[in-house]
């Protein structure tokens, strides 16, 4: 069974992706939460294999700053936005599920994002439309020039790429 955290601002979209979720019983949701503290204080209360996290959150926080927290964790996430980032964060994230979605869309991309965090190969004949998987980082892309790689450069690049995005 796979234990699955709902963050999600809109409680409608929230109870409807959890019965979505539990639809197929393989999969359970342990918790909700709509802000960046309820979700790291759910993520830390239920130990979740699994975070499905909305971009945009409650009370001005974003899903960048928990899938950071997350990974810190250890606890993967797929983002699930109405617009996906304009980049591929295999840092932050294992992908991203496109509103709106089906049923069928949600199971087919938890196995999808299952497979990958277990390290399973994946090979889904019918994967959704609206799910982009992000290829983990190797090691073997070249580094920027002066770029020491960490968790908190990423952060700093992130943060610093969010604040010259805000207009």
């Amino acid at each position: 069974m796979l234990n699955i955290l709902i963050v999600e601002d809109d409680s409608q979209l929230a109870v409807t992706l959890k019965y979505l979720v539990e639809d197929n019983p393989r999969y359970r949701v342990v918790g909700m939460a709509e802000d960046a503290d309820g979700a790291i204080a759910a993520a830390e209360a239920h130990e979740p294999d699994l975070v499905l996290l909305d971009r945009h959150l409650a009370r001005g926080s974003t899903g960048f700053s928990v899938a950071v927290r997350l990974n810190e964790l250890g606890v993967p996430c797929l983002f699930v936005s109405g617009k996906a980032p304009g980049f591929p964060m295999p840092d932050l994230a294992l992908g991203c599920l496109m509103k709106p979605f089906t049923a069928e869309d949600v199971h087919r991309s938890l196995a999808a994002a299952e497979d990958l965090f277990r390290g399973r190969e994946t090979h889904r004949p019918k994967m959704p439309e609206n799910l982009t998987l992000y290829e983990p980082n190797d090691g073997r892309a070249a580094p920027e020039s002066g770029f020491i790689p960490s968790k908190r450069s990423f952060r700093t690049r992130l943060e610093h790429w969010i604040s010259s995005h805000h207009h």
